[in-house]
């Protein structure tokens, strides 16, 4: 599902909506961050994780080794 680039004013509204008011000269980089954000979340929602198990089912275990001599 395409979605339009954030522009820096409105990333600027945003960051002030949320309380973290930005200077003018950080609203491209602050916008071009979060268009970066978007499409990397993008393309992990394009994964199919259907028979991956959560990873509270993992179990980081030292394997043990017979070494034959």
């Amino acid at each position: 599902m395409p979605s339009a680039e954030l522009t820096p004013p409105e990333a600027a509204r945003w960051a002030a909506r949320a309380g973290l008011p930005l200077p003018d000269d950080r609203h491209l980089v602050v916008a071009a961050t979060a268009d970066h954000i978007h499409s990397v979340v993008a393309a992990l929602r394009e994964l199919n994780f259907g028979d991956t198990p959560p990873a509270g089912a993992f179990r980081a275990e030292k394997e043990k080794h017979d070494a034959a001599v």
